[in-house]
């Protein structure tokens, strides 16, 4: 990642300073050692994409809702964020994605190793899978950068920027797109409903919320296709429970 990048993150967090706490405390115990994950390839018609990067996608997904789907929370991959031995989750960090100007995002530039131990653990309390920090790191770090300690800083370091509503109140009564999109730009300080995208799952269930960056890494309106679920969606929120 270059160093003006880094420098950039500096100036884009301050756009995300808190106007109101947390909702949902991280309860997090990092392990011991993390399980080393499998290495990450292209699957078949993903192909390497490398155009130039205009913008970016910090993606935050509900871990209550992730964790309400499976049917074993307790799996090898999913034990250390649902089984709740380890803590509670509320938001974790899907990822930090580099974006064009189009449906053709950069994705897969170059082959990855497996991300080191040390990486891997610091970063398990923010996105609580070694399989999916792999991931991240394969298909939409090395676009950023030659050094996944690096990219996950910078990931990290927005991540802790951003401040979340009251998801229990939002659960408690029904919500929309334009809803959710209004409780996440009252509580961050420097952005407006049009620099949130809204994603339900099929069954209209909150599963991703997801800030909008510009090259600069700070927040800026929603591109169409980025945009998400029309304002007028309905949206049901899960708790998060006691």
């Amino acid at each position: 990642m270059s160093d003006s990048i880094l420098r950039w993150l500096s100036i884009a967090t301050l756009a995300l300073m808190p106007i109101a706490a947390q909702a949902q405390s991280l309860a997090c115990t990092a392990p011991e050692r993390v399980p080393v994950p499998r290495l990450e390839q292209p699957k078949r018609g993903e192909p390497v994409r490398r155009p130039p990067i205009t913008g970016y996608l910090l993606s935050m997904s509900w871990s209550p809702q992730h964790c309400a789907g499976l049917r074993d929370p307790r799996g090898m991959r999913d034990r250390f964020q649902c089984s709740g031995e380890n803590g509670r989750f509320g938001w974790i960090l899907h990822g930090l994605w580099p974006e064009s100007d189009t449906r053709n995002y950069p994705q897969w530039c170059r082959p990855a190793k497996i991300v080191p131990q040390p990486v891997l653990k610091k970063h398990m309390c923010m996105t609580p899978s070694a399989q999916l920090l792999q991931h991240e790191w394969a298909k939409h770090g090395t676009c950023m950068s030659r050094d996944p300690a690096s990219y996950f800083r910078a990931a990290g370091r927005l991540f802790r920027a951003v401040r979340f509503p009251d998801m229990n109140a939002l659960a408690a009564k029904p919500q929309s797109a334009e809803s959710i999109r209004r409780a996440f730009a009252s509580a961050n300080r420097g952005v407006s409903e049009s620099m949130i995208a809204v994603s339900t799952d099929r069954e209209g269930w909150l599963s991703e919320v997801r800030l909008c960056l510009g090259p600069r890494m700070r927040p800026q309106r929603c591109k169409a296709f980025q945009a998400g679920a029309k304002g007028e969606t309905a949206v049901r929120v899960r708790a998060m429970l006691d």
